[in-house]
């Protein structure tokens, strides 16, 4: 009756063993480390960068404890802070010989203190938030008035751009703060510029308006276009923030609007504030210019590569280290381009990157191809006055309609790299930092205990409790409490989660809330045996009829947390994922383990005179 077959035992067995070991990771805590990242978009990380990091540590008697390259970089695991700046400096050194013009950024940071053979089977720590481990945190206006005047300046090229395609003259058009003014010298022609831009630009919301004898058309965005510009920027801002931070190698951080033109920026455990606030704070634009091709033969790109660079040119290095002479003229600007998707060639399917330019660039852009068909064009990120050549693709044919495709020599990787680097590169509007708050790690570290301590002597004082007043099953609701622990912060690490104060205070309210299953099942057996039932099936039966209650009371609470978890934001989420998560290993651990142990105990004596459930043994 109150047996369990052996696969349950191993499944309970091998659920505890993974969760020891998916936990053990969050007591080693942190060690120092060196993060190596690229400072310029076009730049990358590679083997080659980690063979550099270690010859130059170990050139100046510099041990580290771990040396590990990803995705994000080469990261140096070390000892000490002491050493953590030495090796910083000596690091910086080595791969920026030129500290105004560096190509690698080399910011201090936080690893986890893990034994090699926890991180090979991917057991790695919770993140902690930045109440807890300690940072920065930024508060970030958007300049949204300079947002919609670059709106304006674009649509007042698309204007231009419309009334020239339908033939229609006007006497200039300018743009005057957040609007386009169009000047005509007689009322037809004012007409026929009105339904053109009607018809093409529903943006836009015409008035007229008169100065002496000459006749005005004002154009103004509409409230609900400004709002959608607004929007658009905020988000590619947003993810502009996101690339940007990737450079300092920073685990899970925060970074979501506030508001209708702020955006919040959380740095757990960055150290370095001033390179933070540097690459925060960096713009970049992108420009489209023509490659100088009638000198592009060696002994003038040796020249070039010298210092000798001819009159109205730019000597760059492609991405294939291959050197090149661009004209200084430029034929478009980064505020023409409209998206930038990775593809396929559809005739080659090689990989491709998909552009899409507004009207006024569109007709620039069919322009400059029509009249240097079969020349390169060299797309570049222009950053702190520093230019790199993103891609210079060979054009093949007149480009018209405002989609441009470039490809040849790319691989899948590549174009996303580039589509990414084309759409996001730069801000959509500029920012300023309007609040800035550090956290030190040691009250971070002061948080953590002070939390802990808590969760500690709750389930201290709990179990005393439970054991007192329920004897030897209370031992058992003890044991399967810290099993629902274990289970909850093994989950907590395998999905790394971020854990704030928050989900502190849900731990503390999830160990509380599955004790309250152990304490339904236990009562519904001193019922039974009141009731005059065997101990046997005084088991059997609370455990059964329990399990209903505790199932119903546990689905309510858990649609309370995933209401939290959809419509919350930053502590509240974090509060809701744990308190979820809690919910579901309670109703495993109270359940299931707990009655394994009391199948172990009880279940096997075939004539079972008592139980100890109370202060004293029920018969």
């Amino acid at each position: 009756m109150n047996r369990y077959p052996l696969w349950v035992y191993v499944t309970i067995g091998v659920a505890l063993v993974l969760g020891a070991l998916y936990t053990l990771p969050n007591f080693f805590g942190e060690a120092p480390a060196v993060q190596v990242s690229p400072a310029r978009a076009t730049m990358k990380v590679d083997s080659t960068v980690l063979e550099r990091v270690e010859e130059a540590l170990r050139k100046a008697g510099i041990q580290p404890t771990g040396v590990f390259f990803d995705l994000a970089g080469v990261k140096v695991r070390l000892a000490d802070t002491d050493t953590q700046l030495k090796a910083k400096d000596i690091i910086d050194q080595a791969l920026n010989p030129d500290p105004a013009n560096p190509s690698y950024t080399v910011a201090l940071n936080l690893l986890p203190n893990s034994p090699r053979w926890l991180a090979a089977i991917n057991a790695q720590p919770m993140y902690l938030g930045l109440d807890l481990r300690g940072g920065v945190h930024f508060l970030l206006q958007v300049d949204m008035r300079a947002a919609i005047a670059k709106r304006a300046e674009s649509l007042a090229g698309d204007i231009r751009s419309q009334l020239r395609d339908k033939n229609v003259r006007h006497a200039g058009i300018s743009r005057e703060g957040d609007t386009v003014v169009i000047r005509f010298r007689d009322a037809e022609t004012r007409e026929k510029a009105r339904a053109i831009i009607s018809e093409q630009l529903s943006d836009l919301q015409l008035a007229d308006a008169s100065m002496g004898s000459e006749l005005r058309l004002v154009a103004s965005i509409r409230p609900e276009a400004q709002k959608r510009t607004q929007e658009l920027a905020l988000k590619q801002n947003i993810q502009t923030l996101h690339n940007r931070i990737n450079e300092l190698g920073v685990a899970e951080p925060v970074i979501q609007q506030q508001g209708s033109d702020r955006v919040v920026v959380q740095l757990p455990g960055v150290q370095d504030t001033a390179k933070a606030k540097e690459i925060l704070g960096r713009t970049a634009t992108l420009e489209v210019r023509m490659l100088d091709e009638d000198n592009m033969n060696p002994g003038t790109l040796a020249a070039a590569q010298a210092g000798q660079v001819p009159f109205g040119d730019e000597f760059y290095i492609e991405r294939n280290n291959q050197p090149l002479l661009v004209k200084k003229q430029v034929v478009l600007t980064g505020d023409r381009l409209t998206d930038a998707q990775p593809g396929f060639d559809n005739q080659t399917q090689e990989p491709a990157v998909h552009l899409t330019l507004d009207a006024t660039g569109a007709r620039i852009f069919k322009e400059y191809t029509r009249e240097n068909v079969g020349k390169r064009m060299a797309i570049l990120l222009i950053e702190k006055g520093k230019g790199e050549v993103v891609t210079a693709p060979v054009i093949r044919s007149e480009i018209g309609g405002g989609r441009v495709q470039i490809s040849g020599r790319m691989t899948t990787v590549e174009a996303n790299d580039v589509a990414l680097l084309l759409r996001a590169g730069a801000l959509a509007a500029p920012m300023e930092i309007i609040e800035e708050r550090t956290v030190g790690p040691s009250l971070g570290a002061d948080n953590i205990k002070k939390g802990f301590d808590s969760t500690i002597y709750g389930f201290a004082a709990l179990s005393l409790f439970i054991v007192v007043y329920y004897s030897l099953f209370g031992v058992f609701s003890t044991l399967a409490l810290c099993a629902n622990l274990l289970f909850l912060i093994a989950l907590l690490s395998m999905l790394q989660a971020t854990l704030t104060l928050p989900g502190i205070a849900a731990i503390a309210l999830t160990l509380g809330m599955a004790i309250d299953a152990n304490v339904l099942i236990n009562e519904r057996v001193r019922e039974e045996l009141r009731g005059g039932a065997t101990p046997q099936a005084a088991i059997h039966a609370g455990y059964e009829r329990a399990f209903g209650t505790i199932l119903d009371s546990n689905v309510t609470t858990l649609i309370a947390g995933l209401a939290l978890l959809i419509f919350g934001s930053g502590p509240v989420r974090g509060f809701a994922v744990v308190h979820c998560l809690g919910i579901l290993t309670s109703i495993f651990s109270s359940v299931v383990v707990s009655r394994s142990m009391v199948n172990l105990t009880y279940g096997t004596r075939r004539k079972l005179e008592h139980v100890a459930i109370g202060n004293t043994a029920w018969k």
